[in-house]
């Protein structure tokens, strides 16, 4: 089963995720912001991060930056957040995401990212 991290630091948005996901067969955790995040990463990688951008202590951009240096196994990072100008997109990708969506997020849209980064599209 794939492992999924949530990491937002909105529980009603987390509980949102997990409904989606965990409905579709993924194992689900959850990070309330970016350092909590890593100390869960670290130690025993996820298959795929969907990560939020404004959170306290450590912002998804800088969770992504932290990350993508570390010496252990990586994996596809969603960037999602309220903000959707290019500027944040671009922000996003240089900090280490695969994909960015705006919210609200629709489920069948997070999903189809979701199978898409995880390879499993087509199956």
């Amino acid at each position: 089963m794939k492992r999924i991290l949530i990491v937002d630091d909105a529980a009603t948005i987390r509980m949102y995720y997990r409904s989606i996901l965990e409905d579709a067969g993924y194992d689900v955790t959850e990070a309330i912001n970016g350092v909590e995040a890593l100390e869960k990463a670290l130690p025993e990688p996820f298959d795929l991060y969907i990560v939020d951008v404004n959170m306290p202590k450590l912002d998804g951009y800088g969770f992504l930056r932290q990350f993508r240096i570390e010496d252990v196994a990586q994996a596809p990072a969603i960037m999602v957040s309220t903000e959707a100008e290019e500027q944040d997109m671009l922000a996003a990708f240089l900090a280490g995401a695969n994909c960015y969506l705006a919210k609200p997020v629709k489920p069948e849209q997070l999903l189809t990212h979701v199978r898409l980064l995880l390879g499993e599209l087509g199956r």
